[in-house]
């Protein structure tokens, strides 16, 4: 068998461990990759390996000999997946890696805002515990997550993982039909109810031109006064601007978000810029924990292997 030419466009978002691969390959490994530097690095290869770097139909059609796209993720939106399937190139992608990481993750923004750990910790800092006359130093109000109602949005594995969660601390939970849906599924309610009724409501659901912008300025007045937003989807399910108005005037009482609109954002981001108490912003590393990293580079080598030896999985 020939060497099959496989390129890995951005192996920094790999953990670092060998590709352990059944057939005879030539591994053509770059850390990053920037848009210009595409089309030079895919020349003549046989297997591509991305994570978010932009395979469109134009890099397709200049590599005819091109077998396979490997993302090294779930989401499929950089790659031109209509060319590859004209052309006759398998895309796979990386599927139930992350549920509990992301759940965590998304878990551990919401009971940090529910019970306002930042203020406390900002508290501290500025030394207002030792000035108290009391045993304790009374800050921002502090709430239990016992007997509030969690919405979310995306009823897929980290959804429902999250709801596993919730349930463990007795919160109610419902999961929210699509915001323009003309009938309410079994096992779900309707959006505007999701909203209205949410002490906490959470984003899980892929970015499309049905959700994109889901939540702005109308659907945030709708929300509790008191309510949190966590966003560990994409970027784009919010608007940013009309949710840094909210949190200021004080029409919902917290947000956590591990993805913004534009990533990593070089052109800056109203989040970023907001600097408030009630808004954490992480670096859409939900993720990433080691074992859910561990768990996605296993499953890349079975794809990649797996696809070689006649046998594709996960295909898109």
């Amino acid at each position: 068998m020939k060497p099959l030419k496989i390129v890995v466009l951005d192996r920094d978002t790999l953990p670092d461990r060998p590709f352990q691969l059944d057939f005879p390959h030539e591994l053509i490994t770059y850390g990053s990759t920037a848009a210009a530097e595409t089309a030079a690095r895919i020349a003549g290869a046989e297997i591509i390996v991305t994570n978010k770097v932009q395979i469109d139909a134009a890099a397709i059609a200049a590599n005819p000999q091109l077998k396979l796209i490997a993302v090294t993720a779930t989401g499929v939106n950089n790659v031109d997946v209509a060319a590859a399937k004209a052309a006759g190139v398998a895309v796979c992608n990386i599927r139930a890696y992350g549920n509990e990481s992301v759940a965590e993750h998304a878990f551990m923004l919401m009971i940090t805002l529910i019970r306002n750990l930042p203020a406390y910790q900002r508290d501290v800092a500025a030394g207002l515990w030792q000035q108290s006359p009391f045993f304790c130093h009374f800050g921002a109000p502090m709430r239990d997550l016992n007997g509030k109602t969690l919405a979310v949005f995306g009823k897929g594995n980290i959804g429902e993982t999250l709801a596993g969660y919730a349930r463990a601390f007795h919160m109610n939970v419902v999961f929210g039909e699509h915001k323009h849906a003309e009938t309410v599924r079994a096992g779900y309610v309707s959006f505007d109810e999701a909203l209205q009724t949410a002490d906490v409501v959470s984003l899980h659901c892929p970015l499309t031109e049905q959700t994109k912008n889901m939540i702005g300025e109308a659907e945030l007045k709708r929300m509790k006064a008191g309510a949190v937003l966590i966003n560990c989807g994409r970027g784009g399910l919010v608007d940013e601007e009309a949710l840094v108005a909210a949190l200021k005037y004080g029409q919902i009482g917290g947000a956590g978000f591990d993805v913004l609109t534009q990533e990593p954002p070089h052109d800056g981001n109203p989040l970023l810029k907001a600097r408030l108490p009630n808004l954490i912003v992480t670096p859409h590393m939900a993720w990433a924990s080691q074992e859910a990293m561990n768990r996605l580079f296993d499953i890349l080598l079975d794809n990649i292997n797996g696809f070689v030896a006649g046998k594709p999985q996960n295909l898109v």
